[in-house]
């Protein structure tokens, strides 16, 4: 079974690694056992997930032994529900093995860039982007990542044109990647005076991080620009010049950032959000000369998708990728993701382990 011919394989590498990380001249040398142990940490989930598999095949195979000897009825029931039972964690934990082997997206780990920019709707669509940033910013903070405001476009009501989020921790991308698209709010506007239902919509882009050595980027091909910052009522509005405007001439990519009074500052939130955008033009461009590959994933990701609807009138959200309804929109808004986002990868990985298949 190639199945459990790649697990020996695993527990193999596994056992040659924890004898490797107790060696001294490992242990004295801090690069190579940090990249050593990070190795055996991703392969002690399979391996665990293999051991119990082997013990559950060992019960299963003396359950049908004891089966097998026959005897008084009642005791034959007992064994044969115990059997049906054990049959059905073996189902379940090959079901799991199998997951454990799909190959892991190597983006998933990484820090992301989340731009949440106001589509149709106008002033209504520019107040939804920020709800949708504090969402998304509280979600973050239940998960224990860092988050912090790149760049910021207000409206004059309180609304967000368009904003920029860094956050950063353990597999950000992985559980966020599926939020990219246009998400669509159906509500009776505060500025509205006759309680008609208007719906308007706002676009979330969610890039990968790119580190300097991911993403090269020749000093000759940018255009940098410094102005003077502008708020709304006085807020942000520096006396000297500096806010950032970099243009990636090759691309025409534009990066503006104005939040910090730091022209410094400014520039290097503009440079991550410049590496963040070229990597995903990368990748989009990789992806597409293998799309017919890609076609088990949940959505394109695109953002002209329209991926959710947040019905106020109702309290309803829905994502219509997975035709998953939730009459929760207040927990949801407040940062209670853990539902959509288990559906999404949830699904996503049934998606992938029929491609495998």
């Amino acid at each position: 079974m190639k199945l459990l011919e790649k697990l020996k394989e695993f527990e193999r590498r596994y056992e040659e690694l924890s004898t490797r990380l107790a060696d001294p001249s490992v242990l004295s040398d801090l690069p190579t056992y940090q990249q050593l142990a990070k190795v055996h940490a991703e392969l002690s989930s399979i391996v665990d997930s293999y051991r119990r598999y082997q013990r559950l095949l060992s019960d299963i195979e003396q359950t049908q032994a004891l089966l097998n000897e026959g005897g008084e009825a009642e005791l034959k029931e007992l064994v044969e529900a115990e059997l049906k039972g054990l049959a059905e964690r073996r189902e379940a934990l090959e079901r799991e093995l199998e997951l454990l082997l799909l190959p892991k997206d190597p983006n998933d780990e990484k820090d992301i860039i989340l731009e949440i920019r106001a589509g149709a709707g106008g002033e209504e669509a520019a107040l939804f982007a920020a709800e949708l940033a504090r969402m998304y910013s509280r979600y973050a903070d239940g998960q224990g990542w860092k988050v912090e405001i790149l760049s910021s476009h207000l409206t004059g009501i309180g609304g967000f044109k368009e904003i920029i989020l860094g956050i950063q921790g353990k597999g950000v991308y992985g559980k966020l990647r599926f939020e990219r698209g246009v998400h669509r709010v159906q509500r009776v506007p505060v500025t509205e005076a006759s309680g008609r239902i208007h719906t308007s919509t706002v676009t979330v882009a969610v890039l990968p991080e790119a580190q300097e050595v991911e993403v090269e980027i020749d000093p000759k091909d940018l255009k940098v620009e410094v102005f003077r910052a502008s708020g709304h009522g006085g807020q942000h509005v520096n006396v000297t010049d500096s806010a950032v405007r970099i243009t990636h001439l090759p691309t025409g990519i534009v990066v503006s950032c104005q939040d910090e009074r730091s022209q410094h500052k400014n520039r290097a939130k503009a440079m991550r959000v410049l590496r963040a955008r070229l990597f995903e033009r990368a990748k989009a461009e990789q992806e597409a000369e293998i799309s017919q590959q890609r076609r088990e994933q949940v959505g394109t990701g695109d953002r002209s998708e329209k991926i959710r609807t947040y019905n106020f009138p109702q309290w309803r959200i829905t994502d219509h990728r997975i035709g998953l309804s939730l009459y929760r929109l207040e927990d949801v808004l407040a940062g209670d993701l853990d539902e959509l986002i288990g559906g999404l990868v949830a699904h996503h990985q049934v998606e992938r382990l029929k491609a495998v298949a």
